[in-house]
């Protein structure tokens, strides 16, 4: 992680271990933000029980609207609640928040505990409850938490900081013994650093289709040894009434009115905070003399302030900020809050082109200049009326859907009803044909949803509502087809078409050893290429990552990159698409003074990778022994 995003990081909640903790202090945040027209009834709903253990709706409501001002903080009025849902992101806070309880429902199991003095020492530690590095004060605490939409009470709060400590000693627990070693993590630093620059040749396979044939000799003799490859998998058909969210939108009328009244209860999506753009330089004071460090950085200010200096040289010379350094120190755009707050305090009241004096932070001595300033803005009514229209149309229908899908839920029990209550309110019902799990439902599409349902239901079932990208479908099996061994008359043209891709990338490696031979001794690695009627493309520096040109992800051909001297050119090497041919242009290997530079903070990111990984495995395990129950219908009434 960079200085800046560590400075970034400084006042949101985000750099906690849990996005419990989050949940409990987003609402610092967005104090106008949580809108009161939610209803009552949904107020009330429980989202999902954990081992006993609720999630109630105000909860879940609080987390979403804080993930939907965070991505419109982010990407601006454009990200709305449409796009939002469409991506799931409900779904994804509902995980996190089962997995939440979970890990509470485990630590309280393994009998771990949380002292009030524990939690009274991590709430006096809280930022965004001090004012001058001291506490607030009881009184303004209670304040600050009961203005929030729904009101939060201290008992409250101090629960989730509990649990969130109860959590943190879980994590310590199941995971301290973890270590990463100095050869582990020398070959990972290596693996991630380490960089080469190559000239590629590649030999398509598709370039050669033409060349080569299958006979039904060949066709039979591959399908007898490659059955399973061909090999058809069980398959459902279903019957569904589905509850059409387009259709219903279509059908609402948003007046301007409404639209109006909207944008006034929500002109903080519709504007943009005053933002500016400046650039600093950083002396850490972290392990130093601060004096020492003060007086270096009073001498590059003298520096910076003399005519015609140049900042960004000055950045990228001194700054030890190592994720701005290399860019002159530029920090891109901001708004307020983004940083801490004595950075905060100077930036926002300089003019451009003025360079700031000493700044002392937690992080050290910073030199700002600033380079711009954007003043707030906001958008005219005028410009987003539509989408307004279109976001309370799409919200509207989905309440619809909702409150039928509800009402048709307690109404089909059983197959023999399933038609004839969705015509009477006035659905469709819809037969399918058979499909597999990853084929699309006829009606549909591409439903994962529907499809794995359908694979779930027992005969005789009718399923809950499940939501689709159409909308919510109510389903029951009419048909099973087990997987099974088609004949070769059956698959004849599938299986040639394999025999074909095959001796085509055969004949790709041939020729590709041909070539090779030739480039493996040419003086210009470039013109022989030309001269054999095949181009040689330059990459950039690559990382054992990286994609390459024409080639995409190819793991065989990097691993035989960096295996090579600088200067060398390989064998044929095989592809997805065919062969190629790599000439080593420039090896860029990591240095020990860079691992050494490196090796503290990149053991730390391996380990909480590596202990985050370990954590979220043992807690699948544990998961799957614990009672977990989700209404979504109660989720669908609160992101309407």
């Amino acid at each position: 992680m960079t200085m800046l995003d560590r400075m970034r990081r400084h006042r949101n909640w985000l750099n906690w271990s849990l996005v419990l903790v989050c949940l409990a202090f987003i609402i610092f945040y967005i104090p106008d933000f949580l809108r009161g027209s939610s209803s009552t009834e949904a107020s009330g709903d429980t989202i999902a029980v954990v081992e006993g253990q609720p999630i109630k709706a105000d909860e879940f409501r609080r987390a979403y609207q804080a993930q939907l001002q965070q991505y419109r903080s982010a990407y601006g009025a454009n990200m709305n609640d449409q796009l939002l849902k469409q991506l799931g992101v409900e779904q994804q806070i509902l995980q996190q928040m089962v997995d939440e309880r979970a890990s509470v429902a485990e630590a309280e199991r393994l009998g771990i505990k949380v002292s009030d003095e524990e939690v009274r020492a991590r709430v006096l530690a809280i930022p965004a409850l001090q004012e001058n590095g001291q506490f607030i004060g009881e009184q303004r605490y209670q304040q600050l938490l009961a203005s929030q939409r729904p009101p939060v009470t201290p008992s409250d709060f101090e629960d989730n900081i509990r649990q969130s400590l109860m959590v943190d000693k879980l994590r310590t627990a199941i995971t301290d013994w973890l270590a990463v070693s100095d050869k582990e993590l020398e070959q990972e630093y290596r693996r991630r650093n380490d960089k080469v620059k190559l000239a590629v040749v590649s030999v398509s396979a598709d370039a050669v289709k033409n060349q080569v044939s299958a006979s039904d000799q060949e066709v039979s003799t591959y399908f007898d040894s490659h059955k399973d490859d061909f090999k058809v998998p069980e398959k459902r058909k279903i019957k569904y009434a589905l509850i059409d969210l387009d259709a219903l939108r279509a059908k609402i009328t948003i007046t301007p009115s409404e639209v109006e009244r909207f944008y006034n209860d929500n002109i903080a999506q519709y504007s943009t905070p005053e933002q500016v753009r400046a650039s600093h330089i950083l002396l850490k004071t972290d392990g130093k003399n601060d004096d020492q460090v003060k007086k270096k950085a009073e001498e590059i200010l003298k520096q910076a302030k003399a005519p015609g200096a140049d900042f960004a040289a000055l950045a990228k010379k001194y700054s030890e900020d190592e994720g701005t350094a290399p860019n002159g120190g530029d920090l891109n755009y901001f708004g307020r809050g983004r940083m801490v707050p004595e950075f905060d305090a100077v930036v926002f009241g300089m003019e451009p082109g003025q360079i700031s004096d000493l700044i002392k932070t937690q992080y050290g001595y910073h030199i700002i200049k600033l380079t711009e300033k954007k003043p707030a803005t906001t958008k005219a009514l005028a410009d987003v009326k539509q989408q307004i229209a279109d976001q309370l149309a799409f919200e509207r229908a989905q309440s619809q859907a909702t409150d039928l899908a509800d009402s048709l839920q307690k109404q089909i029990k059983t197959p023999a009803v399933l038609e004839r209550v969705a015509k009477a309110n006035g659905l469709q019902v819809q037969a399918t044909g058979f499909f597999s799990r990853d084929e699309p439902v006829l009606g549909l599409g591409a439903s994962p949803e529907a499809a794995a349902e359908a694979f779930a239901l027992e005969d005789g079932q009718v399923s809950q509502p499940v939501r689709t990208a159409k909308g919510f479908v109510m389903e029951t099996v009419t048909g099973k087809q087990a997987a099974y061994l088609p004949k070769l008359d059956d698959v004849k043209e599938k299986v040639r078409e394999e025999v074909i891709k095959n001796k085509a990338r055969d004949v790709a490696k041939q020729k590709a050893a041909e070539l090779a031979a030739k480039l493996k001794t040419a003086p210009d690695f470039d013109k022989a290429a030309k001269a054999a009627g095949v181009e040689a493309k330059t990459t950039e520096l690559l990382t054992r990552d990286s994609q390459i040109p024409d080639l995409g992800a190819a793991p065989a051909v990097l691993d035989a990159a960096f295996k090579l001297p600088q200067g060398a050119v390989s064998d044929p090497i095989a592809t997805d698409t065919g062969a190629a041919i790599i000439k080593v242009l420039d090896k860029q290997e990591t240095s020990a003074a860079e691992l050494e530079h490196a090796k503290d903070a990149f053991r730390e990111e391996l380990l909480n990778d590596r202990r985050g990984r370990f954590f979220a495995s043992y807690m699948n395990k544990a998961k799957a022994k614990m009672k977990i129950d989700i209404n979504r219908p109660a989720v669908q009434r609160v992101v309407g």
